[in-house]
């Protein structure tokens, strides 16, 4: 069985995330997405609240599997026999992080990094971006799946009212 994961944050997913796990789900048997908790960074939504998100979003796609994960995303791999890590690239400045990241996780335990070129339409595309423009009020629902985009609105509506 081919596997593989996509990791991030998903703080929301966007279109641009969707995009790559669709596209990684036609080449891959199971496609894991693995929602990395950075201790360091406080979310707009909760974890549990990224991974239900994505599960309802994705679970027409039959091969994804969702899951948290805290700590190296080689460690992840390793415990469940995955060899591939999926990374989408929006600009060169990507490319250059990731394939440092690459490097060092195939230097730890030999997984691989494919990098899949993310479509135009979402090349500027980014998680904090949509909040930060969200949060002013600009319209983001064209890059956001509407249930997505309908908790954004909610949750930024709840902050602003404290």
């Amino acid at each position: 069985m081919r596997r593989a994961v996509c990791p991030g944050s998903f703080d929301p997913i966007t279109n641009g995330h969707l995009d790559i796990i669709e596209r990684a789900s036609k080449l891959y048997d199971v496609v894991h997405v693995a929602v990395l908790i950075n201790r360091n960074k406080q979310g707009l939504f909760t974890v549990e609240e990224r991974i239900a998100l994505i599960e309802e979003t994705c679970g027409h796609y039959g091969n994804i599997e969702v899951e948290s994960h805290s700590g190296l995303l080689v460690d992840f791999c390793r415990d469940r026999g995955i060899p591939a890590i999926i990374k989408g690239l929006r600009a060169v400045s990507d490319f250059d992080y990731e394939l440092q990241m690459a490097q060092m996780n195939h230097g730890l335990t030999g997984v691989e990094t494919l990098f899949v070129p993310t479509s135009p339409t979402y090349s500027f595309l980014s998680s904090s971006l949509v909040k930060e423009v969200a949060s002013y009020g600009g319209d983001v629902s064209h890059l956001l799946p509407p249930v997505v985009h309908g908790r954004l609105v909610e949750r930024i509506a709840e902050r602003a009212a404290q």
